[in-house]
């Protein structure tokens, strides 16, 4: 993204610009998780549309007496508010299931405004650059870490647009609804994310969710995570621990891609599944297989990605997939036909709407195939309309919700939020698979007195 924020998808970049070979190191496991609970957590989320390249600072909700419960608020970004330190300060996370390490951003001085300051907290730890935990555990990380001039354990991470984050390997305490994990891994980095430090007073953090030893669901050491993500100004859910209820029916579930050689296009802790195919309207695009398979480096995995917002496909398939769309929407929508507009950098396939028309359910679905399950994106998910843009007439301008990762120099497909949009997803970490069932969110949140 232009930073995290900003254009969510960005911070898939790095990870493919980076050529090294990761090492495989053995090493100390991280402390036990302390405490870790059996015991559900049910969080409620929360949809809502803000203004570009903002992340308010959002407080929590009312959680109706129920201390399992956190807000959870999306626009771009999926977010979710906790507390962390001692005494607790409230913070706000993108959740990111495309990154491994947590972190927040860090003021020095108790006196400057800060949603989290480091030197209020009687919990937060620096970790020496010495600990097996920066010496090894830290490898898989874009950048590994280093030791700063202090003898602490520095980490950056870099983004498409040379924007970056510097800071230090801390430990701290951090607060899920009743739960408490002391202790916790995260990075504490200077503000400076990006260019507009008013936006940067606004941004919090972001929250890792991947398989990786550092990330925030693997030290919590929950075997399973869930989310529900309902259409904007709706509610949905965020849920650790496992989701048996009946009403939620049988879920389809796609196994984990795994491959234990490095390789310097693969993410290995990534939620990477296999793509088989795409259908429109129920036809299955004559597509070769092996335009789906990652190859000898790596390079053309599918990862699930709650930190990416659309979803993008390499551009074999993507060439496919947008003259299938034109040629089936053909009569139903104008093609917008500006040959220096391209959306968000990889989404060439724009239409004009005009106000007469309230929605997309007359276009054809796209059906993603995986190995045993399918997520199907239809009606509104399709298009998404460009803000503050108007072409000729008074038409507003939607594009395709599916973009070209060659756009973006990306060597991968990746699943975006904006697509997993009423559907149940589940993380199972213990059994390797990623689970689908289309529902209503709103409903679930509901059943769940989220």
């Amino acid at each position: 993204m232009t930073d995290k924020f900003h254009v969510s998808f960005l911070h898939l970049l790095f990870q493919f610009f980076c050529f090294l070979i990761p090492q495989i190191l053995s090493s100390p496991p991280l402390p036990p998780p302390s405490s870790v609970s059996t015991q559900t957590l049910v969080l409620p989320l929360k949809i809502q549309e803000l203004p570009k390249g903002s992340l308010q600072n959002l407080k929590p909700s009312s959680n109706n007496n129920n201390n399992n419960k956190l807000s959870f608020r999306h626009n771009v970004s999926l977010t979710v508010s906790l507390t962390v330190g001692s005494p607790p300060q409230s913070v706000t996370m993108v959740l990111d299931t495309g990154s491994e390490l947590s972190w927040l951003h860090c003021k020095k001085s108790p006196s400057l405004t800060s949603v989290y300051t480091p030197l209020s907290s009687s919990s937060y730890a620096p970790i020496p650059c010495s600990s097996p935990v920066c010496r090894t555990r830290t490898r898989d990380l874009p950048i590994p870490a280093s030791c700063d001039p202090k003898k602490l354990c520095h980490v950056s991470l870099s983004y498409a647009d040379a924007s970056s984050l510097d800071g230090n390997l801390a430990t701290e305490t951090f607060r899920i609804g009743s739960l408490n994990r002391p202790g916790t891994v995260f990075g504490c980095m200077e503000p400076g994310f990006s260019s507009n430090s008013d936006e940067d007073a606004k941004t919090t953090g972001l929250i890792g969710m991947n398989r990786g030893s550092l990330s925030f669901v693997t030290q919590m050491g929950y075997p399973k995570f869930s989310y529900c993500i309902s259409g904007r100004d709706s509610s949905g859910v965020l849920l650790f621990g496992d989701a048996s209820f009946s009403w939620l029916g049988p879920l389809n579930y796609t196994p984990f891609v795994k491959i234990s050689t490095p390789l310097p296009y693969f993410d290995r802790v990534a939620y990477s599944v296999q793509l088989e195919g795409i259908k429109i309207a129920g036809k299955l695009l004559p597509i070769p297989r092996s335009d789906f398979v990652p190859d000898h480096t790596g390079a053309g995995q599918t990862m699930v990605d709650s930190g990416t917002q659309f979803t993008f496909l390499l551009g074999p398939v993507y060439s496919a997939v947008k003259a299938e769309f034109v040629r089936q929407t053909r009569g139903l929508a104008t093609v917008f036909e500006d040959a220096n507009f391209v959306f968000q950098g990889a989404m060439d396939l724009c239409y004009r709407v005009p106000p007469s028309r309230t929605g997309f359910s007359d276009f054809p679905a796209v059906s993603l195939v995986f190995s045993g399950a399918e997520m199907s994106v239809s009606g509104d998910r399709l298009l998404y309309r460009v803000q503050g843009m108007t072409a000729k007439g008074g038409d507003s301008v939607y594009c395709f919700t599916f973009g070209n990762s060659d756009l973006l120099g990306i060597e991968a497909f990746v699943i975006g939020h904006h697509h997993q949009q009423n559907v149940w997803m589940e993380f199972d970490l213990a059994g390797s698979r990623v689970g689908f069932a289309q529902v209503r969110c709103d409903l679930v949140s509901q059943r769940l007195g989220a």
